[in-house]
């Protein structure tokens, strides 16, 4: 297990896309060997701090980055094990807090096939294309900044 390697490829690939791993340095490298663990015992990088089923196509959600990662960013400035970080913990101006869980029991199952209310596509989830690059992404909110160009959130604008 590479935990140092790791960590700085998950640091590097964080900062590339705007966002930032948890600034207690130990504490990210534990997530890190947690993570190691899953990819050695399931053959996917499973959240460290969820019960998964070993099972790939259910554990979809929750491979580190998780469907989760944004909404409870955007909500309670870091994920649910706290590997991603908002900037004002990554400051020091406030410290995580527990996240309730937003996975439904069981994994995603029926939720994830449910279509948007009032969508007339079917779709689960609304797409957001950001205006400058045109990057899509189907998720509750667009990203707090674009993967590919950096833009803000406030540069998306709902697509479907």
């Amino acid at each position: 297990m590479d935990i140092d390697g790791t960590y700085e490829r998950l640091k590097r690939e964080a900062e590339d896309g705007g966002y930032n791993l948890n600034p207690d340095v130990e504490f990210t490298k534990e997530l890190v060997e947690g993570l190691l663990m899953n990819e050695e015992r399931l053959g996917y990088m499973a959240c460290p701090c969820r019960l998964f089923s070993g099972v790939r196509e259910e554990d979809l959600d929750i491979i580190c980055p998780c469907d989760y990662r944004d909404p409870d960013l955007e909500e309670y400035g870091a994920c649910y094990c706290a590997l991603y970080v908002d900037d004002d913990i990554l400051r020091g101006e406030k410290e995580p807090e527990p996240i309730p869980e937003r996975r439904p029991v069981g994994g995603p199952g029926k939720a994830a096939t449910e279509a948007v209310p009032g969508s007339s596509s079917g779709l689960s989830q609304p797409v957001w294309r950001c205006r400058v690059c045109g990057y899509l992404c189907a998720r509750e909110k667009p990203p707090a900044k674009c993967p590919v160009c950096k833009a803000d959130r406030d540069r998306f604008e709902r697509f479907m």
